[in-house]
């Protein structure tokens, strides 16, 4: 069931507001495709666009199965934004567009509301760092922890468990409430993380992503003692 705009709106209250959203245009959203894709009218040109810094569950992939939560996300960021008018805000440190043509953007709502924050706050998107650190970077990450510590959305045990899996899957509670590996106490402390599309990539001690890293061994992630162990066990170094 979609969520009605005043439900989802009630869910929100309260939630970030940012000054980059205070000027620019107000353009129509045309629809919404799923928790982090959306079309926008752009001097009368419907332009689709990827909200930089969260990745939804899979909805629409024709490669992928339909992921848990999928649709539970695509209808909250419906009853955010259809129907009703967003800023888009760009961020220096990312491309204009991805590789499929779409704008990367923030979207805020008329009041000034981040619904790319949002959507990780709540519990319906993951924070996703793809090759540059992005401006709201640390602020959706401290977002993230906050709806996994709560449980809420995907991160709940009676839902996903936090887990990418696909919908219908079972999720043991278990599994759900595994915590995040403890520092290794035998000096193997390159972080091999596994982000939203299942890339590999490790973070060595001192690059910009390291402490905000968690390692969850039920996900596959896991230490590695040196470079070359996390290489070759099919880890890429981080970009940042």
């Amino acid at each position: 069931m979609v969520l009605g705009a005043a439900m989802a709106i009630s869910l929100i209250s309260g939630c970030h507001a940012s000054d980059p959203a205070a000027t620019g245009s107000l353009l129509p959203v045309v629809s919404v495709a799923d928790g982090d894709t959306i079309t926008v009218a752009v001097n009368g040109v419907d332009e689709r666009v990827r909200l930089i810094g969260i990745d939804a569950p899979e909805l629409h992939n024709p490669t992928e199965p339909t992921e848990c939560f999928a649709q539970e996300s695509a209808d909250f960021a419906r009853g955010m934004l259809a129907g009703r008018s967003v800023r888009l805000v760009a961020d220096p440190s990312q491309d204009d567009r991805d590789k499929y043509g779409r704008l990367l953007r923030y979207v805020f709502l008329p009041a000034g509301i981040n619904v790319n924050a949002t959507l990780v706050e709540s519990g319906f998107a993951y924070e996703y760092s793809y090759d540059n650190r992005y401006q709201f970077r640390d602020e959706f990450l401290a977002d993230q922890r906050s709806a996994q510590s709560g449980g809420v959305g995907l991160w709940s045990a009676a839902a996903c468990g936090g887990q990418r899996l696909p919908q219908g899957s079972a999720v043991t509670t278990s599994v759900a409430a595994s915590p995040p590996a403890p520092l290794p106490s035998d000096g193997c402390v390159i972080k091999g993380n596994i982000n939203g599309k299942g890339e590999k990539i490790y973070h060595v001690p001192g690059d910009d992503s390291y402490d905000d890293t968690v390692v969850t061994p039920v996900k596959g992630e896991r230490y590695f003692c040196s470079e070359a162990d996390a290489i070759a066990a099919g880890w890429r170094p981080a970009k940042n």
